[in-house]
């Protein structure tokens, strides 16, 4: 087997770090949303958020990443000031009250970046990449943070999946470097569950490998989504194993940051995976 593409990144805020490139990351999922596909409603006070970003990163998170919208298909939509509320309080708490890990702001408003950054984020995760909100790529730029650009797009008529999905990925590259984003902050999202059906799905998942070649690193974010519930007939809250499988499977083929509901067993995944793909180079590692 080919040893997969990896890219070597590191930033630092105070006493937050992070480094790609040594090993795979965990970012945990925190979703302060009501009505989020599998946990809505169960972190939408501070205190339940604080606790459950505490027990994230016991069990191996390296990042929080921080949502106030669903972005479940069918979802509805929720004003700028509403998702302020719910994003802003959990973000000033969790950098007052965990301030060695890095948090994500997971939104595609500029407004709800820039005043999340403000207040203590230093990641944006866009599951839009730029397109819902032309100031986004500025707000990016000013702040010179990390941007995860995900692939999305308001329809599915694809010509060739993969072919497709890595043409729509290198406009909006193009576009946010001429905005300003400086290179060494992008990171690729291949957009797993958006505009995209269960066979597409399937077909990405098995051709990730492809997308390394666009230059950036890749985050990997399958978690307890609709095409794994499709192929193993179970709800959202039995699939573990089914995500487990993606995580493996993206990191064998590149992926260097799994974004995850349950952190604990896909921590251990990556790490065993880690392991398998590193013993080429560090033979003996673990010998008694």
């Amino acid at each position: 087997m080919r040893q997969p593409v990896h890219y070597t990144r590191q930033y630092t805020w105070g006493p937050a770090t992070l480094e790609l490139g040594q090993s795979t990351l965990i970012m945990g999922i925190l979703n302060i949303t009501p009505d989020s596909f599998s946990d809505g409603g169960s972190y939408t006070s501070v205190e339940h958020a604080l606790q459950q970003a505490r027990l994230m990163i016991e069990e191996g998170a390296d990042i929080i990443d921080i949502g106030g919208e669903s972005t479940r298909p069918g979802h509805d939509p929720v004003s700028e000031q509403e998702e302020l509320s719910r994003v802003i309080p959990v973000i000033e708490a969790l950098r007052q009250h965990l301030s060695h890990i890095p948090l994500s702001i997971d939104t595609y408003k500029a407004e709800v970046a820039r005043q999340a950054l403000a207040a203590g984020a230093h990641i944006i995760n866009d599951v839009w990449g730029g397109m819902a909100d032309e100031r986004m790529f500025a707000v990016a730029a000013e702040a010179g943070c990390p941007y995860i650009l995900m692939h999305n797009r308001y329809d599915m008529n694809y010509t060739d999946l993969v072919t497709d999905v890595k043409k729509d990925l290198q406009q909006r590259i193009t576009l946010a470097l001429q905005a300003g984003i400086q290179p060494d902050h992008l990171i690729l999202d291949p957009g797993i569950g958006f505009a995209k059906h269960a066979d597409h799905n399937l077909e990405l998942m098995s051709r990730l490998d492809e997308l390394t070649e666009l230059g950036y690193p890749m985050l990997l974010g399958t978690s307890r989504k609709r095409f794994i519930r499709t192929v193993l007939d179970l709800p959202a809250d039995d699939v573990v194993e089914g995500t487990a499988a993606t995580t493996a499977f993206g990191i064998a083929q590149g992926c260097q940051i799994i974004r995850v509901h349950d952190v604990k067993p896909n921590k251990r995944i990556a790490t065993m995976c880690d392991a398998m793909l590193q013993a080429a180079e560090s033979p003996g590692k673990y010998s008694n």
